[in-house]
This record gives structure tokens, sequence and C-alpha cells, in this order.
């Protein structure tokens, strides 16, 4: 049955040895018997711009993706909080295509909302503060100006000083809000919604202004792969 692949948050690097033999069986075995694949964010550990692209590790991902595209698989890409700076050099030389966060479509005739999901954890206002800040564009452009080397020592500080932080957090803190996903559903006229980011994989319903709605987690890789594959019947988690 013709069928959609969602998966987000892999966090792929040379290090995390796990996740790249979860996504080399993902690009073997799944994903080419998918019409479409979206990633929602986070495909790399970091990504520190376009112009490291090139980097062996980082080519390989790139064209086992372009590779997909090639067999008439499409693929989309929405900027996670970990490769926001994803840009249209990558895409191109994935075959990919970027999506806005977020992003709308019928699905199979379902209206489906597509998100990476950290904009709805709004009780972590500490995240949020800086999630302004990144996203913004004058920030992005002085921020890629700077040598790729720097650019990748600056990330690395910022990795391990959140790593820190979520130690000393409430782990609800670092969920979604349930008011923030209840306005942004009324907001798009009560879709089913599919994130990532939270790493809660679950599905969940919501009752908002009468309208029942669900709302689909996807997992990271770290600990358990999984894909969501949905059709024109259902959508369900499949591990691998």
């Amino acid at each position: 049955m013709p069928h959609t692949l969602f998966i987000s948050d892999l966090h792929l690097s040379a290090d995390h040895t796990h996740s790249i033999a979860a996504f080399q069986r993902f690009i073997a075995t799944l994903a080419p018997q998918a019409e479409v694949l979206y990633i929602l964010g986070d495909l790399f550990e970091y990504w520190a711009g376009d112009d490291d692209r090139h980097d062996p590790f980082h080519a390989q991902v790139i064209n086992a993706l372009h590779d997909l595209t090639a067999h008439g698989i499409k693929i989309y890409l929405m900027h996670g909080n970990r490769d926001l700076l994803m840009g249209d050099e990558l895409a191109q030389a994935a075959g990919a295509t970027l999506l806005a966060d977020p992003t709308l479509l019928d699905l199979y005739g379902t209206p489906t909302l597509l998100s990476h999901g950290d904009k709805l954890c709004t009780d972590d206002i500490e995240y949020q503060k800086f999630r302004v800040q990144v996203h913004d564009a004058e920030f992005q452009r002085n921020f890629l100006a700077r040598p790729l080397a720097a650019r990748k020592a600056y990330i690395e500080q910022l990795r391990q000083h959140s790593t820190a932080a979520k130690q000393s957090k409430d782990s609800a803190i670092m969920d979604v809000n349930d008011d923030a996903v209840t306005a942004l559903m009324r907001e798009y006229r009560y879709p089913r919604l599919i994130h990532g980011h939270t790493h809660r994989p679950k599905r969940h319903e919501h009752v908002v202004d009468g309208h029942r709605c669900e709302r689909w987690v996807l997992s990271d890789w770290d600990q358990q792969a999984s894909a969501l594959r949905c059709d024109a019947q259902e959508c369900r988690s499949i591990s691998f």
C-alpha cells in the first residue's frame, strides 16, 4: 500500500555508531518502500553550515539520501534545534526539499501538521529565549560569516552547556505544553499533528473545541530507532 514515512532526532555523527547502523538499515530496507520520506529535524547531531557538507561522514549521509531520491522517493527536510543551519546547498546535494516549521499537508485525505516540536515546549523559558536568538536572521548571517572551525567549537560549547542544564531541569519542563499544542491545533483547524524533539514517542489524543485530534511524537534514535508509517488507513510506529 502506498505510504509515507516520518523520522526525526537521528542525531547522526561519526561518534554515534548505533544510530549510524540504524540509519544504514533504514535506508536499505524501509525507506525505499515509501513514496515520501519526511525528516522532521535533528538529522545530524549538529550542523555548522552547508560548507561542512563535504566532511566525509556528512557526505556519506547526504549521498545516501540522494540515492533514495534517484529511485523516486521524495524527501523533505525540516530544521531541528541541532541542525537549524541546514540550507539550500545541503538540500540540493541530498535531492531534498526544505520545509517550513510548521507545515500543513493533506496526507491521504487527512489534514496533517508537521513540526520539529521544540517551539511547543513553552515551559522551558530559558530554551525559548535561546531559540528566539538563534532563529534571528541577522544572528545566523553573522554566525555563518565566522570560520567553520570557530563555528564548530562554539557549537560544541553550547552542547556541553545544554547537557549540563538538562540535568538540573524537571523532565516535564522539556515536554510540550498542552496549551501550546491546543493553540497550534486550533490555529490550523484541528489537524493531526506529527512532531519530534521531546524524545517521548507515543500517540496522544487531544480534544480541541470539540474536535478529537491525534498527536504523534516521533522517537529519537539514540536508544531505539523507529519511524512513523502513515497510509490512507492509519499511522503506526515501526521499530527496527
